[in-house]
């Protein structure tokens, strides 16, 4: 794992338990590519010593004395962009403020590990943390360009077809894989569809006890209605299915109909949820007209089954570098020649509503 910087990646820990600090601080200083430059106890102590140091990335407590973690990241997006890695606790909380975190500018988000994790599960942290901050230090340009495209509070109107033909549900899935970044993306993307669509199946990169709330978010934003998958759903216009954090989703055909199947298997391109099980699955269903959409992400997870699915004829959408947070999963399958169509964010909505109309006589 190397930086892509000509001097080591400069860290600021922002947390309130000196302990907290010292071990972020010993795991990152592990890498060589990474450099902790200081260490704050509260928001107000991270604002001088940002001042100061002039850090490439901070890593940043949900939950802290004297002003709340989102508080202090609204404020320093507005005043001081700069890329935030979140530290979250795995509660139904952690998962809401960590959400709104990412709303508010965060790139990406870790969940901490248990106080009685193993030497395994730690060292596993250090490499997903460490990895965590050598891509968030790459994405200054990104965080400016993001919110000036991007405003939360005004939901897009939902795209339209001219004269509206009917969909036929029972012919037309879409599925979305998405990681870093996706959460934001995926929630532009859904609001700007109607309700009138085909069922959609999503894989996002999120630990167990995070797809719950973040399935409850989006469905709270959104004109389709979303869940979080649960095994033996039975595919339905409408709806969108959020895959379980910790549980591949596969798409089934049962009885005739189109379901769910959640999996308990081994992690796959070390991702569970995996979006290259949720995209071979599709592919087995011998479908016509379902369409395939990867967002932003890091790594790359799905880009081979998305490829394969492309040659069999599927529509593939990558979405393109411009308005990816990090083109990693979406550039993996445009590399490997296994995206159709390579769009900007905005317009991948009128491409799968376009799409499923002018398909709704096919067969599935």
């Amino acid at each position: 794992m190397q930086a892509n910087h000509d001097h080591p990646v400069r860290v600021l820990i922002v947390d309130d338990s000196l302990v907290v600090r010292d071990v972020i601080s010993e795991l990152l200083s592990q890498q060589p590519g990474i450099q902790v430059v200081g260490t704050a106890a509260d928001p107000y102590e991270a604002r001088a010593q940002i001042k100061a140091l002039r850090p490439d990335v901070l890593t940043l407590d949900i939950e802290m004395p004297r002003m709340d973690g989102v508080t202090f990241l609204r404020n320093l997006m507005r005043l001081h962009p700069l890329p935030v890695v979140m530290l979250s606790s795995l509660t139904h909380d952690g998962a809401d403020i960590t959400l709104e975190a990412l709303e508010a500018g965060a790139v990406d988000f870790i969940a901490k590990p248990g106080t009685n994790s193993s030497d395994r599960a730690l060292e596993h942290f250090a490499q997903v943390l460490q990895q965590k901050v050598i891509t968030a230090a790459g994405l200054h340009q990104r965080l400016a360009s993001r919110a000036r495209q991007r405003s939360p509070d005004a939901p897009a109107q939902p795209v339209s077809v001219q004269g509206q033909p009917a969909f036929a549900f029972d012919r037309n899935l879409i599925a979305i894989g998405a990681s870093t970044g996706g959460t934001e993306a995926l929630r532009d993307l859904l609001q700007a569809l109607p309700a009138e669509m085909p069922p959609i199946i999503v894989t996002q990169h999120i630990p167990a006890g995070f797809s719950a709330r973040f399935a409850h978010r989006l469905d709270r934003s959104c004109r389709l209605s979303v869940k979080e998958a649960e095994s033996g759903d039975i595919l339905r216009p409408g709806q969108v299915y959020i895959a379980p954090g910790g549980q591949h989703l596969r798409p089934i055909r049962h009885e005739g109909r189109l379901c769910i199947e959640l999996d308990d298997g081994a992690p796959v391109n070390r991702h569970k949820p995996s979006v290259d099980v949720m995209f071979d699955a599709l592919r087995q269903l011998n479908t016509t007209h379902s369409a395939l959409v990867m967002l932003t992400g890091m790594g790359e997870d799905g880009a081979e089954a998305m490829t394969a699915c492309h040659q069999d004829g599927l529509l593939t959408i990558a979405q393109d570098q411009d308005s990816s947070l990090v083109w990693g999963m979406p550039g993996a399958v445009v590399n490997r020649g296994g995206a159709r169509r390579v769009l900007p964010l905005p317009r991948i909505a009128t491409a799968l509503v376009t799409h499923c109309h002018s398909n709704s006589g096919g067969a599935l």
